[in-house]
């Protein structure tokens, strides 16, 4: 009998053990959601991101301005080991001062346009009729040998639209999330090659454009309209514009219903002519950049890290506001709310929380990339794995957001079927804010790439599209008014649960077995 009372008392302490843990953490998860849903400062973060210190091309002064300014805002918040992670060299950076063209003859008329980045200035206002260049082969090129300096050059064909009868921001139907969940385990992508025609004819396109020297060439994106422009980065003669002293000429992207017009103009036979005036500068003298990193310290598995980032940099046209400002001021939201609630319960995490904010994302997630090289893995060019750093081992988990404004929906498991059952029991609770969809299937095109590659379970949210690719992603219309309050602080109460549940965990996550992959880890979007 004393043998059964003893273990009848045992039983007991540890159901009020357990008891006990669940009401803790019931209190510090309900914590989270009042301040991620009531409390909630993401836009206000994500106004000081975009409207102030928008944009972040990296390389740019602006950049390092947004960078001085989150590092204080971290530290206002009570975080620790504030610091800059050094990366590099990324090359020079590139500040757009002033830009305006303009349609002079037959009719006048201001375009809609955008340089491309890392252009150079123009010496003053430029003048000069325009050309279509209309060429597939080194043989057409030829026939336009002299007669490109001092033109400016259309490089791509008339582009037909058609109106839009379907709203552009769209959110995932029952329909598309059930065929996500039901996906199966991803097949591992074969290595692709591609025709060397087409690459070897760009190359020669490139060489001649630059022997021949006109003004600037002049393309319309592949999509977009309504005004919007999407545009990125410039190419120079050889190697990247980021070169110190590669030879790049003015390259501009113009709105789609200005571009056909011209081109119309052109083949009406009725000449063209445009004038340009571009004020730009090169940046950056040193070359490094610089990823931002954050601690919220844990406490009997501190030496264990739960991480969790998103892309800092953007592009040049809009602020930066969808892409990435959202997931940037949503993972600075998650850092504060994590920081508020453990001052209102006292109860700390176990392991170390550690936010980072990335640049170069947009160049080929090179800041991530440096990071996990540096501190957890050696990886070669296509960032497959070579040798584990023990620091690698301790990181638990990276999850990343970075998809525009839409609500979090669920989660992209990238193969791991062993945390299936872990996610759904913390999808739970959020059911009433439409987060339910967990799938076996992999993502891409951004940071938690570079942690998965190496064995990290690294993970990136499923969200609603809205209208990022069809608007906002890399184009002029990318500014904070096109981002949506209630889905950013949905998106901040998520993740922050999900941080503060992976830090609780007698064991790290579950890792998935690695594998041999060339393309897993690739470049940007």
């Amino acid at each position: 009998m004393k043998k059964i009372s003893c273990l009848l008392g045992l039983l007991f302490l540890l159901s009020v053990a357990s008891f006990g843990q669940s009401v803790t953490n019931d209190s510090v998860l309900a914590t989270i959601r009042k301040q991620g849903m009531e409390r909630s400062q993401v836009m206000d973060i994500a106004a000081w991101i975009t409207d102030v210190y928008g944009p972040r091309l990296t390389g740019s002064p602006m950049l390092d301005k947004a960078t001085e300014w989150a590092q204080q805002q971290l530290k206002d918040w009570g975080c620790q080991n504030v610091q800059l992670d050094e990366w590099g060299p990324f090359g020079r950076g590139w500040e757009m001062e002033h830009f305006d063209m303009h349609c002079e003859a037959p009719m006048y008329f201001p375009i809609i346009a955008y340089p491309q980045a890392w252009s150079p200035s123009t010496n003053g206002t430029v003048t000069g009729e325009v050309i279509y260049l209309n060429a597939s082969t080194e043989e057409d090129l030829e026939k336009y040998k002299g007669k490109l300096k001092g033109k400016f050059v259309l490089i791509d064909t008339l582009r037909a639209l058609k109106e839009w009868e379907d709203p552009l921001a769209k959110r995932l139907t029952p329909e598309e999330l059930l065929e996500m969940a039901n996906a199966p385990m991803p097949a591992k992508r074969p290595f692709r090659n591609y025709p060397r025609s087409g690459r070897e004819f760009y190359r020669a396109l490139v060489k001649f454009l630059y022997d021949e020297q006109p003004l600037a060439t002049v393309d319309r994106s592949y999509k977009g309209d309504l005004g919007t422009v999407f545009v990125s980065g410039a190419r120079a003669k050889e190697g990247s514009p980021r070169d110190e002293g590669a030879e790049v000429m003015p390259q501009v992207t113009m709105a789609v219903e200005h571009y056909n017009r011209i081109f119309r103009l052109l083949q009406k036979g009725i000449p063209v002519t445009l004038s340009m005036d571009l004020k730009a500068k090169y940046t950056n003298p040193d070359g490094m950049e610089h990823n931002i990193i954050a601690e919220i310290p844990g406490t009997d598995l501190k030496a264990e890290v739960v991480m969790f980032g998103a892309h800092f940099d953007s592009w040049h046209a809009g602020t930066g506001a969808t892409d990435n400002g959202a997931g940037s001021a949503v993972m600075m939201e998650v850092a504060r709310i994590l920081s508020e609630t453990i001052k209102e319960t006292g109860i700390k995490p176990r392991r170390t929380l550690r936010i980072a904010l990335w640049t170069g994302e947009e160049q080929g997630l090179l800041g991530s990339k440096s990071y996990v090289r540096k501190h957890l893995a050696d990886t070669d060019d296509l960032g497959n794995l070579q040798d584990v750093k023990p620091e690698q081992e301790k990181i638990s988990a990276y999850y990343n957001l970075d998809n525009g404004t839409g609500k979090i929906r669920g989660v992209y498991l990238q193969g791991n079927d062993q945390v299936a059952p872990i996610f759904r029991e913390w999808l739970d609770p959020f059911k009433d804010l439409g987060a339910t969809t967990l799938t076996l299937q992999n993502t891409g095109g951004t940071d938690h790439l570079s942690f998965h590659a190496v064995g990290i379970p690294g993970f990136q949210f499923i969200q609603d599209n809205m209208a990022y690719w069809s608007r906002t992603h890399h184009s002029n219309m990318d500014n904070w008014d096109h981002l949506v309050a209630d889905d950013l602080k949905q998106a901040a109460t998520i993740i922050a649960s999900f941080v503060w549940q992976t830090s609780q965990r007698d064991e790290k996550l579950p890792r998935r077995k690695m594998e041999e992959n060339k393309e897993e880890a690739g470049g940007n979007r």
